[in-house]
C-alpha cells in the first residue's frame, strides 16, 4: 500500500473527467493542481515547492458530533484543568512567565500543554481558555532579549537547548492565525536572526533538539511564507537541516525513541520543500515503512517502542507513548499538505480512531503513558523488562507521565483543524471525515461559503455536506476516497455522479454551487482481515477504517494519584487526588481467545451488529459502541499473564484447539482500554 501510494508522488495520475447534465464536472485525480495560486490562504513562496493543500486558520472549522464531544471532554477534563495539577504549570516563579527567563520549569512542559490548550480554546471559542493561554503567550513575547533570544535559557554543556522554544513557536503560530497579533512575525524574525548567527558548533547539539530539528525547520518556512525580503531564512533552514539528526539513513534510524520517530521521520519531507530532491521525500516514506516493517507488524497503525524500540520486542503487547500517538497524527496531517498523498489522511484516521482514544479515560480526566494493541491489564506495577521503562507506566493517572501529561493536548485540536483544507485552485478539500462546520473563501472572487458535514463516520458509511452561500459560486470541491474503499458512490442533490471513485484518489467536483446544495458520499465498509505473518501469523479484523478488539469487561479500581505516579512526576501542593483520582483497569472476563480462522466468506465467520447511536455522541466506551462484530472463537488455556505481569507473547498460529467453540464480541479498538487486537487463530 505504501509503495503504491509513494509512486503517486512521481508519476502523473490520469484524470477521469465526466460532465453531467447540470454542468457539474467530475474528475478522479491523484493530486491537486499546484500550478494554481490561491490568494486567500498562505502558500509556499518560491523557491519552496508548492503544497498540495493549504491550512485554514485555526477556528475556521467547528467540530460537531463525536469529535466536538471529545474536545469538550478535553476542555472539562485533564487538558482544561492541568493548570490545577501539574507543578510545571504553576505560575509562581515559572520561568516561562518571567521577563528574563529565570525561575522554575523552563523546559518542554508548558509549551507542550499550551500547544493544544490554546488551539482547543480557539476551536471551541472558549474565552476563558483563550484568556489564560494569552497570559503565557504574552509572557513569551515579552521575554525577548535584545539579541533576539526568548524564554528560559537552558544551557547543556555550554550550548543552548532550543527544544522548548521550538514548541513555543508552534504555539505562537496558532495564536497568530487566531489573532493576527502584529507582534508575532517580527518576534520570530528577530529570534531566527539570533539562530542564524549561532555557530554550528553550538546549534542543535543536545539529544532532543538534535532529533527534532524538523520542528524548527517547519517554523522557519512558516515565517518565510508570511514575510518579504527574508531569503536569509532559507540559509537558516539549510543550517537547521545540516545540524539535525540524519533521518535520511538507509536501513537505520538516528535513534529508536518512539516519539522521536513519530515526530521526526517527516524531517526529510519537510526539507524537500526547499531542496526539491526526491531522495529527501523518499526518505520520509522509507522511515515510515522501515519502523513498521521491523516493529510495527501490529494493528492500530503504530509500532512497538514502549519508550524505545528494542530488538526482539515486536509482539503486539509492546506499546507506544501517548506522546508518540499525537505526534504521529500531527506528522500525518502535515504530510497530507506536503505530498498530497491520501495515504497520510488514512493513517491519521487509523491512529485517531483505533489507538489514541484508548490511551485516555472515557471522561478524559486521566491518561496512561503506554498503550498496546494487546493489553489485558492496566495497573500500577513495574513491568520492566517486559516494557522498556521501570515504573507504573500502564496506570491511568492524571498526576503522572510528565511529557504525555502535557503533550496529549494537541491530539484532537490539531486533528479537528485538518478536517478540511484549502486547495491551490481556490477550492476546498474534505480530507478527514467527521462532523463539522467549515467556513472558507473559495472561487475567483474569494467568496465566503460554509459547508456543514454530517454523519457518524467512521462507524457509519455515509457522510453528507451541505453548502451555504450568499450567491452562486464556482469552485472545485475535493473528497478523499480512502485506500480501504474499493468503490465509493457520490451524489449531488440526489443525482449520482459517474466516476471510478476507487481508494487512494480524490473526487474533484466542480460546479456553480448554490445555497442548499448537498453532496453525499457513500464509502462501503467491507469486512476484511489482516494476517500478520511476521508476528506469529496473528489475525486482526477490520471494517473500513476501524480495527476491532475483543470486548473485555473492565474492572476499574480507584487509586491515589500521588502514590501511583511515575517517579519524575511533580504536582502542585494543593492538587487534590480525590478530585483527580487514578485508576487501574483489570479484566472482568476472559480474554485469551483464538479466532476461528475464516474459511470462505467472512460473513460465515463474522456477523456485523449495528446498534443505536449514543445519545451523548460519545461512541468510545464498551457500553456505547454503535457497532459490534460477533465472531467464532476458542479459549487458549495456556495463553495467560507472563512473569512480567503482561499479556504473554502470542502463540504461533494456527493452533489446534479442542476447546468448545464460542461466540465472542468484537468492538472498535479505540473503545477498548483493555484489548486483544491481534488474535491467534485456530482452524
Amino acid at each position: 500500500m505504501m509503495k503504491t501510494s509513494f509512486l503517486f508522488c512521481f508519476v502523473s495520475v490520469l484524470s477521469l473527467s465526466v460532465a453531467c447534465q447540470n454542468s457539474t464536472s467530475v474528475e478522479v485525480v491523484g493530486r491537486t493542481d499546484t500550478s494554481k495560486v490561491n490568494p486567500y490562504y498562505v502558500q509556499n513562496k518560491a523557491p519552496l515547492k508548492s503544497a498540495y493543500f493549504l491550512k485554514l486558520p485555526v477556528g475556521s472549522i467547528q467540530a460537531k458530533g463525536w469529535l466536538r464531544k471529545y474536545l469538550e471532554l478535553q476542555r472539562d477534563g485533564l487538558t482544561g484543568h492541568l493548570g490545577e495539577i501539574s507543578a510545571w504549570l504553576a505560575k509562581e516563579n515559572n520561568a516561562w512567565l518571567s521577563k528574563d527567563g529565570s525561575g522554575d520549569h523552563g523546559w518542554e512542559e508548558v509549551p507542550y500543554w499550551l500547544k493544544g490548550y490554546g488551539n482547543l480554546g480557539y476551536i471551541l471559542q472558549d474565552s476563558s481558555i483563550i484568556k489564560n493561554a494569552k497570559t503565557w503567550l504574552d509572557a513569551a513575547l515579552n521575554s525577548q532579549r535584545d539579541d533576539g533570544y526568548f524564554g528560559p535559557l537552558i544551557l547543556k554543556n555550554g550550548k543552548p537547548d532550543l527544544w522548548g522554544n521550538m514548541i513555543m513557536l508552534w504555539c505562537l503560530q496558532s495564536y497568530f492565525e487566531h489573532s493576527q497579533d502584529e507582534r508575532v512575525l517580527p518576534f520570530m524574525e528577530k529570534y531566527f536572526r539570533w539562530q542564524a548567527q549561532l555557530p554550528d558548533s553550538l546549534f542543535l547539539k543536545d539529544y532532543w533538539e538534535n532529533s527534532r530539528g524538523g520542528d524548527n525547520l517547519y517554523s522557519i518556512y512558516w515565517l518565510y511564507n508570511r514575510t518579504e525580503g527574508n531569503d536569509w531564512l532559507l540559509e537558516l533552514a539549510e543550517k537547521t537541516h545540516r545540524n539535525t539528526a540524519d533521518w535520511r539513513q538507509q536501513d537505520n534510524l538516528p535513534n529508536w525513541h518512539n516519539v522521536n520517530i513519530a515526530q521526526c521521520f517527516r524531517e526529510p519531507a519537510t526539507y524537500y520543500l526547499q531542496s526539491g530532491d526526491k531522495d529527501d521525500l523518499q526518505a520520509t516514506y522509507r522511515n515510515f515503512e522501515f519502523i513498521r516493517e521491523k516493529y510495527g507488524q501490529v494493528p492500530g497503525g503504530m509500532f512497538g517502542a514502549d519508550e524505545n524500540a528494542r530488538e526482539g520486542f515486536t509482539d503486539p503487547r509492546q506499546g507506544v507513548e501517548t506522546c508518540g500517538m499525537v505526534e504521529q497524527m500531527a506528522s500525518d496531517e502535515l504530510l497530507m499538505a506536503f505530498t498530497g498523498d491520501p495515504f497520510w489522511a488514512d493513517h491519521a484516521e487509523e491512529i485517531a480512531f483505533n489507538t489514541y482514544p484508548a490511551a485516555v479515560m472515557p471522561d478524559f480526566k486521566a491518561l496512561r503513558y503506554i498503550t498496546s494493541p494487546n493489553m489485558t491489564i492496566s495497573d500500577s506495577k513495574n513491568h520492566h523488562p517486559g516494557i522498556d521503562n521501570n515504573g507504573p507506566f500502564l496506570m491511568m493517572n492524571p498526576f503522572s507521565s510528565r511529557c504525555c501529561q502535557h503533550n496529549h493536548a494537541q491530539g484532537w485540536p490539531y486533528y479537528a483543524e485538518h478536517l478540511f483544507m484549502a486547495t491551490p485552485d481556490q477550492g476546498l478539500a474534505a480530507l478527514l471525515y467527521a462532523e463539522a462546520d467549515v467556513e472558507a473563501l473559495v472561487g475567483e472572487e474569494g467568496q465566503a461559503v460554509q459547508i456543514s458535514a454530517r454523519g457518524h463516520y467512521p462507524f457509519d458509511e455515509r457522510m453528507s455536506y451541505t453548502i451555504q452561500t450568499a450567491s452562486e459560486v464556482n469552485f472545485p470541491y475535493y473528497m478523499r476516497i480512502p485506500l480501504w474503499c474499493e468503490q465509493a458512490e457520490i451524489s449531488v442533490n440526489g443525482e449520482q455522479l459517474k466516476g471510478d471513485f476507487k481508494g487512494g484518489t480524490y473526487a474533484k467536483i466542480t460546479r456553480d454551487w448554490k445555497d442548499g446544495d448537498e453532496i453525499s458520499i457513500y464509502l462501503p465498509m467491507k469486512l476484511h482481515t489482516k494476517k500478520w505473518v511476521e508476528n506469529k501469523n496473528s489475525l486482526s479484523v477490520q471494517r473500513g477504517p476501524l480495527t476491532y478488539s475483543l470486548k473485555i469487561e473492565e474492572e476499574y479500581r480507584k487509586a491515589d494519584s500521588k502514590k501511583s505516579a511515575i517517579g519524575d512526576s511533580k504536582w502542585q501542593k494543593d492538587a487534590d487526588p480525590e478530585k483527580w483520582p487514578s485508576f487501574e483497569i483489570f479484566p472482568a472476563s476472559a480474554w485469551n481467545y483464538a479466532l476461528v480462522e475464516p474459511n470462505g466468506k467472512l460473513e460465515d465467520t463474522f456477523e456485523v451488529i449495528k446498534k443505536t447511536w449514543p445519545a451523548d455522541d460519545f461512541p468510545f466506551t464498551l457500553g456505547q459502541v454503535p457497532i459490534e462484530i460477533k465472531a467464532k472463537a476458542k479459549r487458549v488455556e495456556n495463553w495467560n499473564i507472563d512473569q512480567y505481569g503482561l499479556t504473554a507473547v502470542l502463540p504461533e498460529s494456527p493452533l489446534n484447539l479442542d476447546e468448545k467453540e464460542e461466540i465472542v464480541t468484537l468492538i472498535p479498538m479505540g473503545a477498548a482500554r483493555l484489548r486483544i487486537s491481534a488474535f491467534p487463530t485456530t482452524k
